[in-house]
Formats: C-alpha cells, structure tokens, sequence
C-alpha cells in the first residue's frame, strides 16, 4: 500500500491525532483522499458529487490554522461525506436521491450533521448515492444508478445509505453520514461489513423544516458510518446534542468513547435469528450464532427469545410504508408551493412501486393513520417486553445476502427467501423495528458468508441506553476484529 493510500485508509481518530500531532498534514491527507476517490469511485459510483477545490481550500485553513496553534476541533482535517438525499451542504446539488429533475437543485441549506461535523474540524468532501427519496433497502436510481458493493462489484451495498457506506467500506473516506428511518445505516452496513449507529430517537437534531412535528420524523434517525467502533463515538460525541431547533431533540449528552471501554460481563442478551416473523438465509443465521460466543466470551448471558408477535411480516413491511410516506407527502407539498410539482411534471422520475404507494399515502385518511400507529404500538410493547427483561436484543441486520445490481435504475431487494414471499421494498430487513420504537441499534461485521459477502450483526438497547450498545459493540470488536475483511475491497479490481 502506497503512502497516499495508508492516509486515505486510516482511521479517523487516527488521521486526527496524527494531524494533531503534526506528524501528517491535512494538505496531505485531502490529496491522498482525493487521489483515492479519483481512482476507485468510477468502478463503485459511491460518491456522485464532490468539490475537490473546496475540500483542498478547507485543508489548507486546516493547516494554517494547526501551524497558528490555534484551538481545533476533535475531527480537525478528517474527510467526510454526506448523503445525496434530505442532506445539505449550500450550493451543493441536491437530488433527493437521483430524481432527475432536481439535477441542477443547489439549496442555500446546511444540514446539521454538515454544520456540526465542519464545526468539529471535519472536511466534507462530496455527496454520496442514494436511492429516490431514500424509500428502499437498496441504493440505486434513475440519476446516477446503482451504487456497487465493494466486496463484490456486481452486488448493491444496500440502502439508503449506500453511497456513504460503500466509501467508507472502501477507505475513500473514514467516516460518513448516514440517515435512517427503517435501517438506512444498519442495512448498508450490514452489506457492506462496516459498523453503523442509529442513536436513539432525539440523540442526533433533525432540524427539519417546514416539518418538525409531521408523525414520520419520530422515527427518522441519524447516525455515522464508520469502519470501527472507536470512530463511530467519536462522530457520536460531535453530532449528538440538543440543539433548539430541533423540539424533540434530546437536552442530556452521552459519553459515547467512555463507553466503547466499558465492561459488559452480567449483561442479559436476548438473541433472536428471526423475531419469530422474518424468513431468513441458513448462511446468515449460521455466521451470527457464531459470533454470538463473543459475548458469552465477554461474559454476557445469552438466551434466546420469543418477541410473540402475531402480524405477518408482508403486513408490518406495508406498515413501514405507509408510516414513513407522510414525510415524503410533504416533501412533495412544499416543492409544490415553490412552483415545482414533481408528482403532476417530472412522474417518469420516480420509479413505480414508489409512485404506487406516494398515490396510496395522499389517499390515506386520518384514520388509516390512527390505526397504522396502534400497529407501531404492537411491536414496541413487544420489544419492550423483551428489554424489560434483558439489556439488549441481538439479532441478524438483514434476512438476505447483498443481491445482483439491476441495470434499470430500479434494483429491488429480494422477491422471496427460502422460497417464502417478501416485500421488496424493505420486507428483509430486519431493522425498521426499531425506527418504530426509536431505541439505539447498531449493525456490527459478524463475519463474511459463502463468497466472501458481509453478514452483520445488530445490537438493539433499551430506549436512550446508546452506550450499552457502544459498549457491546466495542467489545465484540475487541474479541473478533473485523479489519482484516477489508483487505477484499483493498484488492477488488478498478475499472
């Protein structure tokens, strides 16, 4: 590995110590950053917009200002990136997830995550790929199309997040953005063998306008992409907070890089392959009950489980899209006061199982709404039922393996599995639960199945507990390093 590539490859609390120690330069590592993305992004298609003239400026401040003794923030010359979805940087294109028609869209906005990781020092290098209007599993789009999976190139990186994770899997930067409201962090990380954190509910500011109250943004989350656990607290410990803008953001702050040293020994895990709902691949419940003996081995206590819920999981994925719609429907309505209907003028743009259930949502009544939550409510007694009892839940992230790329812009998750049916949308993915409940959740590498693909490993903790699943995460990590998974990627052919 050349120097360039080792800067480029390290970890963000690396890179930043050594930037503060003066022992490498932000110049160089943006260079060797921006020299990795040139030369490995055109076979990934992980980032779709990037500002290589503002970034090499910012790292030049950067320097300065180490050079001046000037007081730093704990990120300081990190490159980053954020998501091509409802995420903001002004001036940057905005296409909500490769909508064709919002191409030349360049918002005067910052979103917070931007405006917090740059006031830690952090250096956003571009935007990466998502799929339209972050309303699947899987990352691709009519734009740009789909993104590639580093570990296997003709496989997706999984979504909505996939631009984000695919670069963070492939070392192009060490850390990222993610957003998640039904597992957009913890499906690409799972598919892409990196770790992914959704704090729980109100950790992270939203802060999104016209909509701060609208019903779906309870259950949307943010969250870092990162190759360790160690990075993913130190983003913790810069975007979390509350901030006023956001009312339902939470006031207290967590010691998230104390807790990746703390001890989980007596800690009671219920472990479940399934949730006694989802159909799942043997390969992947197989990898993750291995892993499982890192927790015992920590000390944990291990019992399996039965969340004793009754609904089909066909129903609960149809759930899960009826309850993050009202975000989109609105979305559509303040574009509409501003003189752009997408819907009525640019409806080619969308692909149609999201235009099926856009026109389902603006047919919906209030009490289709009603009753939709009183669903929600179902699972979370269920899930609290169990954590009442238990300090955490493991399970797998997803019940499928990464799947092939489409060439459509329209790649879907898979239509069945183990000859069971499921929806395509997000029906696999083991994950919205908890964007219905609003606890923490990470996906951690639980190892690679047949071929070389990722398995991940998600974690769950009681509602406001995000250091108990640092904690445990931390500690798996310990006792089961993942690194040595990206020596894959690190060797996959450039086109």
């Amino acid at each position: 590995m050349s120097a360039l590539d080792q800067f480029a490859c390290n970890s963000a609390s690396a890179l930043a110590a050594q930037i503060r120690a003066r022992k490498v330069s932000p110049v160089e590592v943006m260079d060797a950053t921006i020299a990795r993305i040139e030369a490995r992004n055109p076979s990934l298609n992980a980032f779709v917009f990037t500002d290589f003239d503002g970034a090499r400026a910012s790292a030049r401040k950067a320097e300065q200002a180490i050079m001046s003794g000037a007081a730093i923030g704990p990120l300081h010359g990190v490159p980053t990136a954020i998501k091509d979805l409802f995420d903001f940087k002004p001036g940057w294109p905005a296409t909500l997830g490769g909508v064709r028609a919002m191409k030349d869209w360049r918002p005067d906005m910052t979103c917070p995550f931007t405006e917090r990781m740059e006031a830690a020092g952090a250096i956003v290098v571009g935007k990466c790929n998502s799929p339209t209007m972050g309303f699947r599993g899987v990352c691709d789009n009519y734009l740009f199309g789909p993104t590639a999976n580093p570990f296997d190139t003709t496989r997706n990186p999984g979504g909505s997040s996939g631009g984000n994770a695919a670069a963070v899997a492939d070392g192009l930067v060490p850390i990222a953005e993610g957003t998640d409201g039904g597992g957009s962090i913890r499906i690409p990380a799972s598919w892409s063998g990196i770790f992914g954190f959704k704090a729980a509910f109100g950790r992270v500011p939203i802060n999104s306008r016209p909509d701060a109250f609208t019903p779906s943004n309870c259950f949307v989350h943010e969250g870092p992409l990162a190759r360790n656990v160690e990075d993913a607290a130190l983003v913790m410990s810069v975007i979390g907070g509350y901030d006023s803008r956001d009312p339902l953001s939470l006031p207290d702050n967590v010691d998230y890089l104390g807790a990746t040293r703390r001890s989980i020994e007596g800690m009671r895990i219920a472990w479940t392959p399934d949730y006694g709902v989802f159909p799942v691949e043997p390969a992947i419940v197989e990898t993750c009950r291995e892993a499982l003996k890192a927790f015992e081995a920590a000390g944990a206590v291990v019992e399996e489980v039965d969340f004793g819920i009754k609904r089909h999981h066909l129903e609960l994925a149809e759930l899960w899209c009826k309850l993050i719609l009202p975000l989109n429907v609105v979305s559509f309505e303040t574009f509409k006061a501003n003189g752009i209907d997408l819907l009525a003028d640019h409806r080619d743009d969308f692909p149609t199982q999201f235009l099926e259930w856009i026109d389902r949502a603006y047919g919906m009544s209030l009490l289709d709404h009603l009753n939709n939550m009183k669903v929600r409510t179902e699972i979370n007694d269920a899930v609290q039922a169990v954590l009442d009892n238990h300090d955490l839940i493991v399970s797998p992230t997803l019940a499928a393996l990464p799947v092939k790329n489409g060439t459509d812009g329209n790649t879907l998750g898979p239509a069945e599995i183990n000859g069971e049916k499921v929806e395509r949308l997000i029906g696999w993915c083991m994950t919205y639960f908890f964007n219905f409940t609003g606890n923490p959740a990470a996906s951690i590498p639980a190892g690679l199945a047949p071929g070389n693909l990722p398995v991940g490993l998600q974690i769950v903790g009681r509602r406001y507990a995000d250091a108990d699943v640092f904690a445990a995460s931390a500690m798996f990590e310990r006792i089961r390093p993942w690194a040595d998974s990206y020596r894959i990627p690190e060797a996959r052919a450039l086109s």
